[in-house]
């Protein structure tokens, strides 16, 4: 069967709203053959110099958002028994750079995690895949003095 494309915008780094995404896809379209979590946030900056909230944001955006969405979708698959899971992830989620360990680390974090869930995930048919392409172009705005979430990646 062929489905009309829907729009859904999400904020991958707001938690709060994957579930309801989620639900959102699902009344849609009953169900989610694959599942591709391509969504990331970096920064760039010693570690001293990264505040703290934003140590919080990177992870949200890259670490705790592909796995809440990933865990909204996920009893879906289980009860069909079938399904796919891609994480596009980073090079950096295996070896960590200087002025990267905000994006190093919860890239590293999304690795474990899904390699976790691949296992799990066998007995189910259900395929767990994640890619870890090396330095990327993405977009970039440059920041503005004291501006840090000027400085993010997106």
């Amino acid at each position: 069967q062929t489905y009309a494309p829907k729009l859904i915008l999400l904020d991958i780094s707001d938690i709060s709203c994957i579930g309801d995404v989620a639900k959102e896809i699902l009344n849609c379209y009953g169900c989610v053959d694959i599942l591709i979590n391509n969504a990331s946030m970096k920064v760039k900056g010693a570690v001293q110099s990264i505040s703290l909230e934003l140590d919080k944001k990177i992870m949200d955006a890259n670490y705790f958002g592909p796995i809440t969405l990933t865990k909204a979708i996920l009893p879906n698959m289980i009860s069909r028994r079938t399904g796919q899971i891609v994480l596009i992830n980073s090079i950096q989620g295996k070896i960590g750079i200087p002025f990267r360990a905000a994006y190093a680390a919860s890239k590293h974090a999304a690795v474990g995690f899904f390699d976790c869930l691949r296992a799990e995930m066998e007995e189910f048919d259900i395929s767990v895949s994640t890619v870890n392409p090396t330095f990327i172009c993405s977009y970039h705005r440059q920041p503005a003095p004291g501006n840090w979430e000027a400085s993010i990646w997106k």
